[in-house]
C-alpha cells in the first residue's frame, strides 16, 4: 500500500471514529451500570447479560446497519429519507405509498426526538463519574446537573462556528477513547479470563429462558449498548461507506472487549454501582482523573455528532418539502454537509436541559431511552424488507426479516418503559411528526385552494397587455412550475398591468438525488416571456444570483407570492402560523433584499 493510500485509509477510519461512533462508543459508560441496578449480579446473570449485549451489537448493528442498510444508498447518502426515496420509485401510488410515507416520517421524527435524549444521558452519566473521586464524593446531584448543563450550553453555543474546524480533533480523541476502552477491558479480563466464553449465544438463551418476563424486560436496557448504531447509515454520506465500515470493525472489537472486562469486574466486585468508572479506578487511581476528563470529552463529541446529524436530517426534510423552511447557515466552504440551523440548535439546547432537570440521574434517563431507537430500527427493518423483496437480491430478504423480528422484540420490551418516563420519547418525537404532517398536508391543500391558471389561458391576456406597453428592464417571478401560473402572478401582471420588457418565470425543482445541479433557460414562451428552471439535489446549497448571471439574466426586480390564509380549521391555523414564523423560500435562498417584492394573495382554506 502506498504512503498516500495508507494515510487516506487510516485518515478515513480516524475521521469516522470522531463523526460516527461517538454515540455507540460512549454507551459502555452507562449500559451495564443500568442493567446491574435492575438484575442481581450472579454468575449466570452476568454471563447471560454479556451474551445478550454481544449478540445485540452483532444483529442490530453489524447485520442490520453495516451489512444490509449500508448496501442501500443514493449517491452515497443514507438514512430514513433515502430509504423512502428508494422505495417510492418501486411502488405504485396507493395504500402502500401512504404507509411508506407515514413510517418514514415517523422514523425521522423518532430520530429527531432521540437527538434530545442522547446528549442529556451521555453528558450526565460522564459527569456522574466524578462521584468516585474521594474528594468529590459529596457533590450533590443538583450540582452535577448544573455542571452537565454548563457543558451542554458550551457545546450548543459554539455550533454556529461550524464543526469542521473542531472535527479535526474529534477523530484522534475518539481513537484514544476506544484505545482506553480496549486497554481497561483487557486488564480486567485477566482477573476472570473465563468470561470470554460469554460470547457464546447459548448464555443469552439460558438467561431469557430462566428469567421469563423479567429477562424479557432486561432487553429494554440491553438495547442501550446499540444506541447510535443507526448513525453508521445516517452519517454514511459524510465520509463514504468504506471508511465507516472499516472503523466499525475496530469499534466493535473495542466495545466487546470492554463489556467483557466490565463483566469480569462485576463478578469480582458484585457491590459496585458505577461499573466502568469503578473498573478503571480499581486498575489505577492515578489514571482515573485523566480517564474521567477523556470520558467527558468523548460524550461531548458523541453529542456533537448527534447535533450535526439532526441538522442534516432537518435540511433533508426542508429540501424534500416535508418540513417548513428554516434559516440555514453554511459553515464550511469545503464540506457541503456542514450546516447550522439556529432555530433547531436553540430548541435542542432548551429540551436537553429540560430533560436533565426532569430526570435528574442518568439511570432515570435510561428509563426513557430506547423506545425511539428501537422504533427507528424497526422502521428501517420494515423498509429494507420491502426494498430487498423488489430487487435482484432476494437472498437478503430472510436476513432482513430476522433482523426486523429482533428489532420488534426489542421494541415490545421497551413498551414497559412508557409509564417510567418512556412517554417522553413519544412526546419529543410527536413535535416534529405533527409539524411534518401539518406542513405536508397544508402545502397540498394550499396548492389546491390557490387554483393556478394554465399557460395558454394566461398568455392570451399577457400578450394583449404587452402590446399596450411595458416597463424597461427585467422582472423575475418565482413560480412552482413555469407552465402553471400562480394567482399572485395573474394579480401582478394582468390586473395591475405590471409587465416588464423581459419577464422571467423562475422555478426551483429539488431532485431525489442528494447532489447534482442543472439549469435550463427556455426563451420566448410569449413576447418577452422566458422560463428559467433550476434542478438541484436535496443536499445542494444554491447560489441563485450567480446562476442567473451565468445565464445572462440581470433582474431589476424580483416578485414572489405570499399567501394570507383565512381559515377556521385548527390544523390550517397552525399551518398558517408556521408559514408566518418561518422564512419564505426567497429569504431561504438569500436573494438581494432591495430587489424583492412580495405580492399577497388572500386564500380561503
Amino acid at each position: 500500500m502506498k504512503q498516500h493510500e495508507a494515510d487516506s485509509y487510516w485518515g478515513g477510519i480516524i475521521k469516522s471514529m470522531g463523526l460516527v461512533f461517538g454515540d455507540i462508543g460512549t454507551s459502555p459508560i452507562y449500559t451495564l451500570t443500568v442493567i446491574i441496578a435492575l438484575t442481581k449480579p450472579t454468575l449466570e446473570n452476568v454471563f447471560g447479560i454479556l451474551s445478550l449485549i454481544v449478540w445485540t451489537l452483532m444483529i442490530l448493528v453489524n447485520i442490520e446497519y453495516a451489512l444490509l442498510a449500508m448496501s442501500l444508498s443514493r449517491k452515497g447518502e443514507g438514512g430514513t429519507i433515502v430509504l423512502r426515496e428508494i422505495l417510492v420509485r418501486m411502488i405504485k401510488p396507493g395504500r402502500q405509498m401512504v404507509f411508506v410515507t407515514f413510517i418514514s416520517y415517523l422514523g425521522v421524527a423518532l430520530l429527531l426526538g432521540d437527538g434530545v435524549i442522547t446528549p442529556a444521558i451521555s453528558i450526565l452519566s460522564a459527569v456522574e463519574g466524578a462521584l468516585l473521586i474521594p474528594s468529590l464524593s459529596g457533590i450533590s446531584q443538583t450540582m452535577l446537573i448544573l455542571i452537565a448543563a454548563i457543558i451542554a450550553v458550551f457545546l450548543f453555543v459554539f455550533q454556529f462556528k461550524g464543526t469542521d474546524k473542531v472535527a479535526k480533533a474529534f477523530g484522534p480523541i475518539m481513537v484514544v477513547w476506544f484505545a482506553a476502552l480496549t486497554l481497561s477491558g483487557v486488564i480486567a479480563l485477566f482477573s476472570y479470563p473465563a468470561i470470554i466464553t460469554a460470547i457464546s449465544p447459548h448464555y443469552a438463551f439460558n438467561f431469557l429462558r430462566h428469567n421469563g418476563m423479567a429477562g424479557f424486560f432486561v432487553l429494554s436496557e440491553v438495547i442501550l449498548c446499540a444506541t447510535g448504531g443507526e448513525a453508521l447509515y445516517a452519517d454514511m454520506g459524510h465520509l463514504g461507506r468504506k471508511p465507516v465500515k472499516r472503523a466499525w470493525y475496530l469499534v466493535f472489537a473495542a466495545l466487546v472487549i470492554n463489556y467483557l472486562g466490565q463483566g469480569a469486574f462485576i463478578i469480582n466486585h458484585p457491590q459496585a454501582k458505577n461499573i466502568l468508572f469503578g473498573m478503571v479506578q480499581s486498575q489505577s487511581t492515578m489514571l482515573y482523573i485523566p480517564f474521567l476528563i477523556l470520558t467527558i470529552m468523548a460524550t461531548v463529541i458523541a453529542s456533537q455528532a448527534l447535533i450535526s446529524g439532526v441538522f442534516s436530517i432537518v435540511y433533508q426534510g426542508i429540501t424534500t418539502r416535508i418540513l417548513p423552511l428554516l434559516k440555514v447557515d453554511y459553515t464550511s466552504h469545503q464540506l457541503k454537509s456542514q450546516i447550522y440551523i439556529g432555530a433547531v440548535n436553540w430548541i435542542l439546547l432548551a429540551l436537553v436541559i429540560m430533560i436533565m432537570l426532569i430526570f435528574r440521574k442518568s439511570e432515570n434517563l435510561a428509563a426513557a431511552y430506547g423506545l425511539a431507537v428501537t422504533g427507528t430500527m424497526t422502521i428501517t427493518g420494515v423498509m429494507m424488507v420491502m426494498i430487498f423483496s423488489r430487487t435482484q437480491k432476494k437472498w437478503k430478504v430472510p436476513v432482513a426479516v430476522l433482523v426486523t423480528v429482533a428489532d420488534f422484540i426489542f421494541l415490545v420490551s421497551n413498551l414497559y418503559k412508557l409509564p417510567h418516563g418512556g412517554y417522553w420519547s413519544l412526546i419529543l418525537a410527536s413535535i416534529p411528526l405533527t409539524a411534518i404532517l401539518i406542513w405536508t398536508k397544508g402545502q397540498a391543500a394550499l396548492y389546491k385552494a390557490l387554483r393556478p391558471l394554465d399557460m395558454e389561458t394566461y398568455l392570451v391576456s399577457y400578450e394583449q397587455i404587452y402590446k399596450k406597453g411595458h416597463i424597461t428592464g427585467t422582472g423575475l417571478f418565482f413560480v412552482k412550475e413555469w407552465n402553471t401560473i400562480p394567482p399572485y402572478l395573474v394579480h401582478c401582471t394582468i390586473r395591475s398591468n405590471i409587465i416588464y420588457e423581459r419577464n422571467v418565470l423562475i422555478s426551483i425543482f429539488r431532485t431525489d438525488e442528494p447532489y447534482g445541479l442543472k439549469s435550463n433557460l427556455t426563451k420566448a414562451l410569449g413576447t418577452g416571456l422566458d422560463a428559467f428552471e433550476i434542478s438541484a439535489g436535496y443536499m445542494v446549497m444554491l447560489d441563485i444570483e450567480q446562476l442567473l448571471k451565468d445565464n445572462g439574466i440581470f433582474e431589476k426586480v424580483i416578485f414572489y407570492g405570499i399567501e394570507d390564509i383565512a381559515t377556521k380549521n385548527p390544523a390550517w391555523k397552525i399551518f398558517s402560523n408556521l408559514k408566518k414564523l418561518t422564512p419564505n423560500f426567497v429569504q431561504f435562498n438569500k436573494l438581494p433584499a432591495a430587489k424583492l417584492q412580495g405580492v399577497v394573495t388572500r386564500v380561503e382554506m
